[in-house]
């Protein structure tokens, strides 16, 4: 097994890996409660495959990252440096945080964008241990009916769905699995 170094991890063909990541990471956000295989980096631990995928596909030296909790070790933030130049930022600046749901709280320290221009707000890259097609129920655009999927806290992402068109975006990665929750989908708590 060759050692991991802040070199090593990236994309073995940038181009395409990248396009894939991207259509992966844009699919899961169009359609709320998909899960998605996402794969392509090799990032140090404790990032996933998916979430260091993400990283190296949404992220560049215009991009503030914040890496939250167990997220933010000295391997990591060489290895993001060298692979996308991506400044490291307070929660408040960011563009992307990632870390775990405990260490990304509380929401309110995220940007959720401004009337003038919703976009301006933080995505956050949520690490979690699996991701099931179950729990909570999702409707809204994208999805035909209802959706499913494992959430942390529906309670903290409803409050966040009531911001729309303001709000923060949420990718869910578990090993080399990703889902979307875009701030437009309605949340019901299991019934």
């Amino acid at each position: 097994m060759i050692a991991q170094t802040q070199f090593s991890g990236g994309f073995q063909d940038a181009s395409r890996d990248a396009a894939y990541a991207f259509r992966a990471a844009m699919t899961v956000l169009a359609r709320p409660g998909e899960i998605r295989t996402l794969a392509g980096a090799e990032p140090p631990e404790p990032l996933s495959v998916a979430a260091g995928t993400l990283l190296l596909t949404l992220c560049d030296a215009d991009t503030g990252v914040y890496l939250a909790g167990a997220a933010d070790t000295a391997q990591v933030r060489q290895w993001l440096t060298f692979h996308t130049g991506a400044p490291f930022v307070t929660a408040s600046e960011a563009d992307f945080a990632v870390g775990s749901w405990v260490d990304l709280m509380p929401l309110r320290d995220y940007r959720i964008g401004t009337p003038e221009y919703p976009d301006r707000s933080t995505t956050l890259i949520v690490e979690r241990d699996s991701l099931q097609p179950n729990g909570a129920i999702l409707r809204g655009p994208g999805i035909k009916n209802k959706a499913r999927l494992s959430l942390p806290d529906v309670t903290i992402l409803q409050g966040n769905a009531m911001q729309y068109p303001l709000g923060c975006d949420f990718f869910f990665t578990a090993g080399d699995q990703v889902a979307g929750l875009p701030r437009s989908t309605q949340i019901e708590a299991e019934g």
